[in-house]
This record gives structure tokens, C-alpha cells and sequence, in this order.
């Protein structure tokens, strides 16, 4: 009896041990480990004075308001409309231009010869899907049965952006 109570004491030392020097030894790799924020596009005084739709904030963070901005504008109750509402604005590569469809929100940078996926947010409760070609790109929004499809096609002339629900 003193003998199977000196094993079971012994083994229960070195579980342990094992147990604190693994977690000592991950607790201080993962404490070393620096993740960067998400980056968010600017909004410009042009964005913010046309811009009717939700505000943008990352899906792990939420930012405070700040005094100013919270000051100049309140919030509107209206809907979000059910046609996308393009908003340009002009970078260095063509214009950034947003859609609004019910399933979310997706932006294009679009070039004079192609066109790139800047952002795609799905709503809440919708799930969101991307495809991109050398000529195209599809961001296709579902909840249920429903899905929304923001598709930029640019294979015969300038990107040209279709919205569809299905």
C-alpha cells in the first residue's frame, strides 16, 4: 500500500511539473508574439457628408466615437436602400467605389483597365464568398436562400461593376 502511494505521489509530482514547465515555455512565446490591428480605408469629408449607410468598425473592435465627429452628425433611422449606391473616390490607382446591397457592403478600387477588391462586410446574419480571375471578381452574399452578387468584370474595356439578388 505505501509502496502503490509513494508511485502515485511521485507521478503526480512529475505531471506537474511537465504541465507548468509546457506552459511557462508556451505563456512566454505567445507573450512575445505581436499581432497587428486590421487597417481601415480613411473616410475622407466627401465620404462622410454622402454617406448615409452604417459605419464602418472592425468585427473584433469597435471604436469610440470621437467628440467631434459624434458632435457634427447623429445618426439617421432611415433604411438602407435595396440598389447599391455607388461613392467615388479618387486615388492614385482610379476611383474607390462602394456598394450597399442587402447582404453587405463591398468596395472596388476601380483602374482605367482592371479593378481590385478593396473590402467585402457581410450584414449580420449573411455569409460572404470571393472569387477572382484575371478579369473579374464576384463577392456573393447568403443567408438562407437568399444571395446578393456584386460582380466587376473589366475582360472588355474598363471594370464594370453588375448587383443582382437571386
Amino acid at each position: 500500500m505505501r509502496r502503490g502511494l509513494v508511485h502515485v505521489l511521485a507521478w503526480s509530482l512529475a505531471t506537474g511539473a511537465a504541465v507548468t514547465l509546457s506552459w511557462w515555455g508556451v505563456h512566454t512565446v505567445m507573450a512575445g508574439t505581436a499581432y497587428d490591428p486590421p487597417r481601415a480605408l480613411p473616410i475622407t469629408a466627401a465620404d462622410a457628408t454622402t454617406q448615409e449607410s452604417k459605419p464602418l468598425a472592425s468585427s473584433t473592435k469597435r471604436p469610440s466615437p470621437s467628440p467631434s465627429r459624434s458632435a457634427s452628425r447623429t445618426p439617421s433611422p432611415k433604411p438602407r436602400p435595396s440598389t447599391p449606391s455607388p461613392t467615388p473616390t479618387p486615388t492614385a490607382s482610379g476611383q474607390v467605389k462602394s456598394y450597399d446591397t442587402d447582404g453587405g457592403r463591398v468596395v472596388f478600387d476601380l483602374g482605367r483597365t482592371a479593378a481590385t477588391l478593396v473590402m467585402a462586410t457581410p450584414d449580420t446574419g449573411w455569409s460572404m464568398q470571393t472569387w477572382k480571375t484575371e478579369t473579374w471578381i464576384r463577392v456573393e452574399f447568403t443567408s438562407g436562400t437568399n444571395k446578393v452578387s456584386v460582380i466587376c468584370t473589366w475582360h472588355d474595356g474598363p471594370p464594370h461593376v453588375e448587383v443582382g439578388n437571386y
